[in-house]
């Protein structure tokens, strides 16, 4: 019973219903005394900015400079330190990149976040976030792991995939703005929490603006216009602040039309007082060095240290920001204002995650506090969220003549051949995998001991192509390597790219060639590339009759690349980037504006393989397209709906693409943008009716002129199809 009601019951039922709403309102949980609220702030029942306000009334000029590190905490109150960890597609405890520093620990880890883009299913990207979000809490919570990790999680990345060529495509969802702006949304709805009040972690966009060049990222400029940052670069960030809820992010290293990202004016003006983002702004490791290095912005570190706070940036991933920072406040370029202002941004993240609050009040106080329970990343539940996620990504690229799936009652010999047939590779924002189990593996699993199964690396072209003779099938897995094992700037050729590194080619170079041999050798050759970004595999494309494409790093890779391989999962996965044939069909690397001939709203020439694109061992057929109203008010919506059949004789999904024309706009537009889509299982023979929502808001354009949003009087072509490239129906309509 509750302490305040011990020592009342003799005076009255009324009067202990009184005091027992007082001890509520006071924020006292079940057991606790009215002497341990030293403070105003441990009041969680208070509205939150006054939490804040007694808290910044209560520290001392030196522990609100400190507070400003990426594992604050004023001791002194009783607030305790809690930092950042990376979790792109899983929380990263462990190698390759050796987060978690005083050991490794392994936690569920799915396909790199381009695979998770071509899932095509924000639901499955909200479970990972989720899984994610709790693991996050029980290796911070749990007595085992005594405050490991931290509870802002530094994902997802709203970065844009503009070029292929860029070294972390990998850790995008793809090459468009509002694509990615949904994946975005999903993720981060995951990792915070479905609480009305708590968070159950910390979501961190990164890196804000428009950072696609990792060679000299630290001194380039990403050149654009201001409807291109509205419209374009931005997006996925203001969906994710705005739709997602999101409250931190961190800065980009480049330079933005000249100014440094960590300390531009779109910080406070857009992030900030247009879209709400009140929580944690941090500097990307090296940030704040780079102001008087490599960028030469500031004279000085007391000019970064003042500049930096004013700007809005809240926490540091640098060294030495400290005594700059004092300097600037004893020199008056900063104020203790400002920092008050600054460093509140971090205490309202601490609030909503409960740190400061009575564990019995936050519904995600005490995940992990039971050490006997089995740990998350051990649970089937978990496993099969990254089975099926794994599943989904996969994109089925190629398949003539119905090699594929194959039937393993008929086959009695399989050559798993090349570099990446017997290996997972964890990228450098991996986590460290409960287990794992690579494409060799996968198909002996499924297969059993009936089918021999024989591996060849590829390095001995001449043994590869023996085996590929001597088998009834031949499986090539080839791509690119993720990992940073070999150094930042040692890689196996120019078509690698990784952070800190852009890929010179998009070419598979030699890999093609031991694809050449071993098709020579046996034209029944199915090619399973495992990358990071797309590649120009032309000659691949022309000759061999079954392709498929995944990323990398998932503990359940093998596995579910053998259920596709044999058709226990029907794929449906789709390409979230447009791949090109050829270097000589993009702009310059560093050309920023996308209207020059990037993504498939600009690309003009014929690509290898187009947006949205993917195959399926079924057939699906599209009829009658209608609108809910027959026109579409400015201020209004609408659904598109259209009638999809599956024609084929198995089971499968399709995920049905809305792209919006422009007809008549009065600016220019791009050929065509997705504006909506949806992923359907539907059973052999099955129709549904597919339905998807257009507000109006998603054709607006920026408005230069008015600083603003406009949608505008226009007709639009609505395209229904199942990639930018196959438009199965249009609808013409007015948007009035």
């Amino acid at each position: 019973m509750n302490h305040c009601l011990i020592n009342q019951l003799s005076t009255g039922k009324l009067k202990v219903l009184q005091l027992f709403i007082l001890c509520l309102a006071f924020g006292i949980s079940y057991g606790q005394k009215t002497d341990q609220l030293t403070y105003p702030f441990q009041n969680p029942e208070l509205p939150l900015e006054e939490r804040v306000n007694n808290i910044i009334s209560l520290m001392t000029l030196d522990e609100k400079v400190a507070f400003l590190s990426s594992n604050p905490g004023v001791e002194r109150l009783g607030i305790k330190r809690m930092g950042h960890v990376e979790g792109l597609h899983g929380l990263a405890q462990g190698a390759p990149g050796g987060w978690g520093r005083r050991g490794s620990i392994t936690t569920t880890t799915f396909p790199q976040s381009i695979g998770m883009g071509e899932t095509w299913d924000p639901e499955i990207i909200r479970q990972s976030g989720a899984i994610e979000g709790y693991e996050a809490r029980w290796v911070f919570q749990s007595p085992k792991y005594k405050n490991r990790g931290g509870l802002i999680m530094r994902a997802p990345n709203a970065d844009l995939g503009r070029d292929p060529r860029w070294g972390r495509t990998e850790e995008c969802f793809g090459e468009d703005a509002f694509f990615n702006g949904t994946m975005a949304v999903a993720m981060i709805k995951g990792l915070q929490g479905d609480d009305s009040k708590y968070w159950l972690s910390a979501s961190l966009l990164k890196h804000f603006l428009a950072n696609s060049n990792e060679d000299d990222r630290t001194k380039t400029s990403s050149n654009f216009d201001v409807r291109q940052y509205f419209e374009y670069y931005s997006m996925p960030f203001h969906m994710g602040f705005v739709e997602g809820g999101a409250k931190c992010f961190m800065a980009s290293y480049n330079l933005i039309n000249g100014v440094p990202a960590t300390v531009h004016p779109w910080i406070e003006e857009v992030a900030v007082k247009k879209w709400g983002v009140d929580g944690v702004i941090c500097t990307d490791a090296g940030g704040f060095t780079n102001l008087t290095g490599s960028q030469k912005y500031y004279e000085n570190t007391t000019q970064s240290g003042a500049g930096t706070v004013i700007a809005g940036i809240n926490q540091y991933l640098d060294k030495n920001w400290d005594a700059p920072v004092k300097k600037a406040l004893k020199e008056g370029l900063l104020t203790e204002k400002q920092l008050d202002q600054d460093i509140k941004g971090t205490l309202r993240v601490f609030i909503r995650l409960g740190l400061i609050d009575p564990v019995d009040r936050v519904p995600y106080g005490k995940i992990g506090a039971d050490t006997t329970e089995t740990a998350p990343w051990n649970t089937q539940k978990n496993k099969d969220a990254v089975h099926l996620a794994t599943q989904e990504s996969i994109v089925l690229l190629k398949n003539t003549a119905d090699l594929l799936p194959l039937n393993k009652k008929t086959i009695k010999s399989i050559a798993m051949i090349g570099p990446r047939a017997n290996q997972v590779v964890f990228d450098w924002y991996s986590s460290e995998a409960p287990y794992v189990i690579t494409p060799l593996e996968g198909v002996k699993n499924k297969v059993g001991k009936k089918v021999n199964v024989q591996y060849a690396l590829g390095d001995d072209v001449a043994a590869a192509v023996k085996l590929a003779k001597s088998s009834d099938i031949a499986i090539v897995c080839v791509g690119n390597n993720p990992n940073l094992d070999n150094g930042w700037k040692k890689i196996g050729g120019p078509d690698e790219g990784r952070e800190d590194l852009d890929r010179k080619s998009i070419s598979l170079g030699a890999q093609e060639e031991l694809i050449k041999a071993v098709w020579t050798a046996n034209p029944k050759t199915i090619v399973v590339l495992k990358s990071s970004f797309p590649y120009a595999i032309n000659w691949t494309q022309e000759n061999v009759p079954a392709i498929v494409h995944m990323a990398h790093s998932s503990q359940e890779e093998g596995s579910a690349l053998a259920d596709v391989l044999f058709g226990d999962y029907n794929p449906a996965g789709r390409l979230v980037q447009t791949w090109p044939k050829s270097l000589e069909q993009l702009p310059e690397m560093l050309d920023y504006n996308i209207r020059h001939g990037r993504t498939y709203m600009y690309f003009k020439e014929e690509p290898l393989y187009p947006f949205g694109f993917g195959l399926s061992y079924t057939t699906f057929d599209y009829a009658n397209i209608k609108t809910s109203t027959a026109s579409l008010p400015k201020d209004g919506s609408l659904t598109v709906s259209v009638e999809v059949k599956n024609t084929g004789k198995r089971d499968g999904d399709e995920v049905v693409q809305l792209y919006v024309k422009h007809l008549n706009s009065q600016v220019s537009r791009p050929l065509q943008e997705l504006k909506g889509f949806h992923r359907v299982h539907l059973k052999a023979g099955e129709q549904q009716t597919v339905a998807i929502d257009l507000p109006a808001q998603r054709l607006a354009y920026w408005d230069i002129s008015k600083n603003d949003w406009q949608v505008e009087r226009d007709s639009i072509e609505i395209r229904m199809g199942t990639s930018s490239k196959d438009i199965r129906l249009q609808h013409t309509l007015v948007v009035e």
